[in-house]
């Protein structure tokens, strides 16, 4: 499937980062990964698929001049997690802008494990 090819490899951060709807302040879930072009979340809720959402990203404390992190992203899939009890979600984020890209470049080379 087309969808499954990534130009970009995954990166898990060592942090569980926050993910709020950003116009409904509820928690999406948590960050499981992050490329510049794609996320992942875990969540207690299923995520509805093909859906475009406004969202905020806590970022770490003593990395970053800005708290947080806003931008669009759509969903593309959502499945059961490993966990039966959670969900994860994978995300497109076609339209970042240059500033958020650096961000998750940022947050990608100083907190992504080393694999």
């Amino acid at each position: 499937m087309a969808d499954d090819i990534r130009a970009l490899k995954r990166r898990h951060l060592i942090y569980y980062l926050e993910v709020y709807n950003d116009e409904t302040n509820d928690l999406m879930g948590h960050l499981v990964d992050i490329t510049t072009e794609g996320l992942k979340l875990v969540s207690k809720e299923k995520i509805p698929e093909k859906q475009t959402f406004k969202l905020r990203m806590s970022l770490p404390e003593g990395y970053f001049e800005q708290k947080v992190l806003r931008f669009e992203a759509t969903s593309r899939w959502s499945f059961n997690d490993v966990n039966p009890d959670f969900y994860d979600t994978g995300f497109s984020v076609p339209n970042l802008v240059p500033k958020a890209k650096d961000i998750i470049i940022d947050l990608v080379n100083q907190l992504s494990f080393n694999e």
